[in-house]
């Protein structure tokens, strides 16, 4: 490479990691570096795409648009600019709209927009609703009746007392909440989301997804909620953050348009291409990727830096050839690291059941329930969580007034039963829970359903999980390979964080630095997450 042409980088993968990192290497429009998008699929987003059923879209596993780093916020407000005017929900319940983005574009005229939503998330728990996070609400004490909400409190008095070690997920939650409230509403709902008991699963995960939440930090928020002074959502422990964004026609919108400003701005975009051989040079770099199309037909690409999306899993497989091994320890760790699946079930229903007994006024006739998500931390279902489109954005149903369009996610692992269920059998039972909850009235209700089943959706924390470190230096040791993102980095990132990873690899091969450590980093100090 002279240093008159640009340096070559192929990037792996077209979900937010993989198209984060290839805007941000072309944005600029220097044309310093000449980029190739590699995806398998012919969809982007990964598990943040948007996906489209006889005029009705799925959220896969919901995505609400938030970030302590305003780096992305800025990042998403540049990309779909926030909405200036009411959108129909606004409208048609007549919402207070003051604060609405001066000069922004109107969703009922425009697509290319980020809509401004309220979160409203509960618990379904022993046949009563709940709010979630878990608080010490009126609704929640008169649930648990007043023996379990004694037992409760004094449980949690003394692990505010008497703290665990934290080398497992399960001390890590009784220390914020005490072993009651821990075995009420954790225990059941994590062994079902990861197929494994808390007790087996590190401490990293919650360290990373729960951060600073705990009883005290709920009873903390309720008590600022009724102050006069207007608190900023940075002042808020995420979890509890109530105010989001969202892209008019669901999380895969952005992405696709992303997509296209990066082919806009000549990055190369490749689909239907699967990464199965990774080259090393004499150098000790990588030099090439080798890449299979459906058709059969393979692709050699070489470039002077890689950024891989793609599981590590899959990536330390790929290097594995005859003539270059991958080390013995390096392969075992690699294949140890553990994923829980995931399936989506979604019917469109007439009316639900359920009745709006909350003040938030809602679309539907009669009103639905104002949830996002409503997550079912019952043992009694296998369903962990339901979505309610209609209230992430009414764009996203096609007869928003009249039918409610709900997704059922479920957890489990590529192969096993319910995983392999024909569409119909996973229906019916997407059905049957949702009439056992009381959710809907019966099967004479559902008018329509789709199943989407999405391979490694959740980096585990169990196996060799705990040897990542090891791994994370041999692939350091190649230098101009940086692993990004959720899968990349076999860690449970929120989409913010993927994001950030791609953003601290493009610096580092901009600025020509050597460690990695910043890439890593991302979502591993808890300041990071928790303020701005």
């Amino acid at each position: 490479m002279t240093t008159n042409e640009p340096e070559s980088v192929v990037i792996i993968g077209g979900g937010p990691a993989g198209l984060t990192a290839a805007w941000e290497l072309v944005k600029d429009g220097s044309n310093a570096y000449d980029v190739t998008l590699l995806e398998e699929s012919e969809e982007f987003g990964g598990i943040a795409r948007t996906v489209k059923h006889d005029g009705n879209r799925m959220d896969i596993g919901g995505h609400r648009f938030f970030s302590k780093d305003e780096r992305i916020m800025d990042w998403w407000q540049e990309t779909l600019p926030l909405q200036g005017a009411p959108s129909y929900d606004d409208k048609k319940l007549g919402r207070d709209t003051h604060d609405l983005e001066p000069g922004g574009p109107d969703p009922e005229i425009e697509d290319k927009v980020m809509l401004k939503r309220h979160r409203v998330s509960r618990i379904y728990w022993n046949k009563h609703f709940l709010d979630y996070p878990i608080s010490l609400s009126l609704d929640t004490l008169k649930a648990m009746g007043p023996k379990i909400t004694m037992k409760a409190g004094f449980s949690y008095l003394k692990s505010m007392v008497h703290k665990l070690p934290e080398d497992n997920l399960e001390n890590f939650y009784i220390n914020r909440f005490g072993r009651v409230l821990y075995s009420m509403f954790f225990e059941g709902y994590t062994e079902k989301l990861w197929g494994r008991h808390p007790s087996v699963i590190s401490a990293d995960w919650g360290s990373q997804r729960v951060k600073g939440l705990s009883i005290s930090e709920v009873l903390k928020n309720a008590v600022q909620k009724l102050m006069p002074k207007q608190r900023d959502n940075s002042e808020v422990e995420t979890s509890l953050i109530e105010e989001f964004w969202y892209p008019k026609l669901g999380p895969g919108q952005l992405w696709e348009t992303v997509k296209d400003n990066c082919e806009a701005r000549g990055v190369k975009v490749k689909t239907d291409a699967k990464v199965v051989g990774v080259n090393r040079g004499a150098d000790g770099r990588i030099a090439s990727v080798l890449v299979r199309h459906s058709d059969g037909t393979q692709e050699t690409l070489e470039a002077d830096q890689f950024i891989s999306s793609m599981p590590v899993k899959d990536l330390v497989e790929a290097m594995d050839t005859e003539q270059q091994p991958v080390p013995s320890d390096m392969r075992h760790i690699a294949e140890g690291l553990p994923y829980r699946d995931f399936v989506t079930v979604g019917l469109l229903v007439k009316h639900l059941k359920l009745k709006n007994t909350t003040d938030i006024p809602t679309l539907g006739n009669p009103p639905i329930v104002p949830d996002c998500w409503i997550y079912v931390q019952d043992p009694g279902y296998k369903v962990g969580r339901l979505q309610i489109f209609n209230n992430w954005s009414p764009y996203l149903v096609k007869d928003v007034d009249d039918t409610v369009w709900i997704g059922l996610e479920y957890f489990c692992e590529e192969g096993d039963e319910f995983w392999n269920m024909s569409d119909e059998d996973a229906t019916k039972f997407a059905i049957h829970e949702l009439t056992r909850m009381g959710v809907i009235a019966g099967p004479d209700d559902v008018l329509d359903s789709h199943r989407e089943r999405v391979k490694k959706a959740y980096p585990a924390y169990f196996d060799t999980y705990d040897q990542m470190p090891e791994l994370v230096e041999y692939l350091d040791s190649f230098g101009n390979l940086y692993c990004v993102g959720r899968n990349g980095q076999h860690r449970y990132n929120n989409m913010d964080h993927s994001m950030a990873t791609s953003m601290e690899a493009v610096d580092n091969i901009r600025t020509h630095k050597t460690s990695k450590n910043n890439v890593w980093s991302v979502n591993t100090d808890k300041s990071y997450h928790e303020s701005k």
